[in-house]
Parts: C-alpha cells; sequence; structure tokens
C-alpha cells in the first residue's frame, strides 16, 4: 500500500490528474500494489475564496508523503507569479526538491520536428537542479536615485547579501543568481548515479565563459565529482552550444546536468524534439523526502472541462512515481501502454487525433491490464 497526495489545481488539472490515477490503480491492479489517493484542495479556487494560497497546514500534510502527484497551476483570474511562486516553487523549496528530472525521449509512433530523427536517436535525460541559480528569489528593483544600499537576507541561506550600486539610470532592477558547492554536488552527484544506469555518458551544462564566478564553482564541482566515477564519461557544453546540439544531434546525449535557469530552458526545447508539451513529463525529487511528480506543461485554461486535454505527460509523469516508489517494471509497463495507445490510434487532438481526455485514460489502463 502506498498513500500517495493528489494535487489537481487549476484548469486542466484535475482532468489529467483524474486519468493519471485511473492508470495508476490499473497498474496496481496489475502488479500486486494499491495506492491510497490523498487529495488537497489547493489551487486558484480555494485562493479566490479563502485568500489562502498554500498554508503550513498544507505544508505539514504533505509533508506525511513520499510523492505528491501534481496536475498544474495558473488561472487568468489570478495575477501571474501568486500561484506558480505561493504553489509550485514553494512545494519545491520547502521540500528540498534539488532534483528536476526530465526524461526526453521520444515514444514510438510519436513525430519529432527533427529531420531524419526517430525514437532510436531522441532518448536521454535532463537532471535540472532545482533550487539554487536565478531562482532563489534575490532581486528587486528601484526608481530615481544615485546611490544606494541594498541588503538582502535569504533565509535559505542565512546570509546578507550587502550592494553598494552607483548608477545614473532612472530605473533600476537586479536579479541575484546562488550557486553553492553543496547544491552543486548533491545535484551532480545524482546525476552520476543516473548515468551509471545508463550508458555512463554525463554532459554539463554552463556559461562560464560569461557568468565565470558562478558557473566556475559549477565547474569545478563538477570536474571533483567526476573524479569518483571514472567509468562515467563527461564533457562540458555551453548552454547555447548545447541547444544547437540538441537539434542537430539529439543522439549524442544521454544524462545531461545543469543549472536551475539554463535546465528550465533546454527542457523546453528537450519537450519539442520529443513530440510536444503533451508528451512532457517532470520529476521534483528529494531523495530522501518528499517528492512531486507533474507533467511539464501549463493549466490551458481555455481547454476546461472540454476533455480534450491530452493526459499523456501526466501518466507518464505517474511512471516517474512509480519508479521513484520502487516499483520499475509497473513503471515501465506504463511507458509501453502509452506506446501502445499512440500506435493504435488512441490520441487527442494536438496529436492529430479524436480521442476524449478520459478516452486515453481508458485506453491506456485496459493496456496494462492486457500487458
Amino acid at each position: 500500500m502506498y498513500r500517495v497526495a493528489s494535487i489537481g489545481g487549476d484548469g486542466i488539472g484535475p482532468e489529467i490528474i483524474r486519468e493519471g490515477k485511473k492508470v495508476l490503480d490499473a497498474t496496481g491492479e496489475t502488479y500486486g500494489f494499491d495506492i491510497e489517493w490523498h487529495d488537497f484542495d489547493i489551487g486558484a479556487d480555494r485562493y479566490l475564496r479563502t485568500g489562502e494560497v498554500l498554508t503550513e497546514d498544507d505544508l505539514h500534510e504533505l509533508g506525511k508523503f513520499r510523492a505528491i502527484y501534481f496536475g498544474a497551476i495558473g488561472d487568468k483570474r489570478v495575477a501571474p507569479g501568486i500561484l506558480e511562486k505561493g504553489i509550485l516553487l514553494r512545494i519545491r523549496f520547502h521540500f528540498d526538491q534539488y532534483v528536476n528530472l526530465r526524461p526526453i525521449r521520444m515514444l514510438s509512433g510519436t513525430v519529432t520536428p527533427l529531420a531524419g530523427k526517430g525514437p532510436e536517436d531522441i532518448d536521454f535525460v535532463v537532471v535540472r537542479e532545482n533550487t539554487e541559480d536565478f531562482y532563489v528569489g534575490i532581486g528587486s528593483r528601484f526608481r530615481g536615485f544615485q546611490k544606494t544600499t541594498l541588503s538582502v537576507e535569504r533565509e535559505l541561506y542565512h546570509a546578507e547579501f550587502n550592494l553598494d550600486i552607483e548608477s545614473d539610470a532612472d530605473e533600476l532592477a537586479y536579479q541575484i543568481g546562488v550557486v553553492s558547492r553543496e547544491g552543486a554536488a548533491r545535484v551532480i552527484e545524482y546525476a552520476f548515479e543516473l548515468a551509471r544506469t545508463r550508458k555512463k555518458k554525463l554532459t554539463s551544462v554552463d556559461k562560464a565563459n560569461v557568468l565565470s564566478e558562478i558557473y566556475g564553482l559549477w565547474r569545478e564541482v563538477f570536474s571533483e565529482q567526476a573524479k569518483k566515477y571514472p567509468d562515467v564519461t563527461t564533457e562540458f557544453s555551453f548552454v547555447d552550444a548545447i541547444t544547437m546540439w540538441f537539434v542537430k544531434n539529439p543522439e549524442w546525449f544521454d544524462v545531461v546536468v545543469t543549472p536551475n535557469m539554463f535546465g528550465d530552458i533546454i527542457t523546453d526545447l528537450g519537450a519539442m524534439i520529443q513530440g510536444g508539451l503533451g508528451l512532457a513529463p517532470g520529476g521534483n525529487i528529494n531523495p530522501g523526502g518528499t517528492s512531486m511528480f507533474e507533467p511539464i506543461h501549463g493549466s490551458a485554461p481555455k481547454y476546461r472541462g472540454l476533455g480534450i486535454a491530452n493526459p499523456m505527460a501526466t501518466i507518464w509523469a505517474g511512471s516517474l512515481l512509480l519508479d521513484h516508489l520502487g516499483e520499475h517494471q509497473a513503471g515501465a509497463a506504463i511507458i509501453n501502454a502509452l506506446e501502445k495507445t499512440i500506435a493504435d490510434g488512441v490520441v487527442t487532438r494536438d496529436m492529430g487525433g479524436s480521442a476524449s481526455t478520459s478516452a486515453v485514460g481508458d485506453y491506456v489502463s485496459q493496456a496494462i491490464r492486457g500487458s
């Protein structure tokens, strides 16, 4: 028996999570385990009703689970950033989900915009650092000043940053990126261990040729970690170069490890070359704590309630969830069932089909029961 927290969220979130849960339940029936779902009312509707985004009680209760199954966040009735930062990012930071895991894999039967490439060419994993870099929230904007001393405390690092800024500009904005030795080491170590289970090749991404202080430390830590893994082939790539090589030679890559901001960017490119956002799952992982699994696409509020949203990324995120719980055979069965569903043409309109959201969930569930 596994106890799993469920957050449908906003827009199409509740619909795609419903199908994901359906598939996971079918997988449990087939592979001999049960999932006890605990649903949480977190999202725009509750915020508009009560003014609560994410409470300490919510976090306390979510912390009782090893895994959270998450739909989508975002609603046009709420100003951008309130829900995304107040819910999604806060969960990531609160539970120290320092690994963002993104499989970039083209499933059999899908279409990529890359000419001449197929499933045998597009099958790698991006490990994105998930709690540091330019996402730590240290920044501000100022108007009409000559010289200002900025003092910002960040509780996460128990540190104070003091900046003396002199400028003739009418308005100034700044954002500080943070890479710690400890933060870099743990996610890079995770990537090395993952590479050992695959083709034993690891590519590190940075922009150390320009941002030499922050990403120079990243490179230093990567090189130190590499000494512990002589069986893993390593290389460095600048982020602008890797976007080019993702498109030209995706077959070159096996495991890619990257700081937070660059990972955010290149995984969206990865989603496109693997067949689109409807096929792009993600995991926010704390190997020893509470982790969260979700599709990487948004809430698409204009499609809410129409029954046309593609649930495959959410179902695939469920496969990652099962892998995290140790049910590896069951997780692999979901991927096989997705490929069968695609091959049989039971896909939503974003993939050129006409199946409904629930019809896809039903078909994947049936494929698993027949496996």
